[in-house]
């Protein structure tokens, strides 16, 4: 999956289910987020990923019991989508041809001689 996010950028969660996790992780499915912060971030467990943080959340620091010391540790980019206001038009947008796209190639047809 290709993340196209960026700063200030309005994304909705579409999963909020961590396994094997007891502590509320603070996001909510359906919920509509501002990001604050995106990139790569490694994890000594999950390993590397993209990341968001997130305008509405600072998770602090994760030093707690099940914590792995991690300081307002970002939440996989995978878990949000995109806001799209007009669902028909980033159809479109799909559609249309991109500007630097290569331009198709004329075929030319050799002309028949009369004879």
């Amino acid at each position: 999956m290709s993340y196209d996010f960026h700063v200030g950028q309005k994304v909705v969660c579409i999963d909020d289910t961590f396994k094997h996790v007891s502590i509320d992780q603070l996001i909510r499915k359906g919920t509509i987020y501002t990001i604050r912060w995106v990139g790569e971030y490694t994890h000594y467990v999950d390993g590397t990923f993209i990341g968001v943080k997130l305008e509405e959340i600072h998770r602090g620091n994760d030093d707690g019991p099940e914590g792995y010391g991690a300081a307002d540790m970002p939440y996989r980019a995978s878990r949000f989508r995109p806001l799209v206001k007009d669902k028909i038009a980033s159809l479109r947008k799909l559609l249309a041809p991109t500007p630097d796209a290569p331009a198709e190639p004329k075929v030319k047809t050799k002309k028949k001689e009369k004879v």
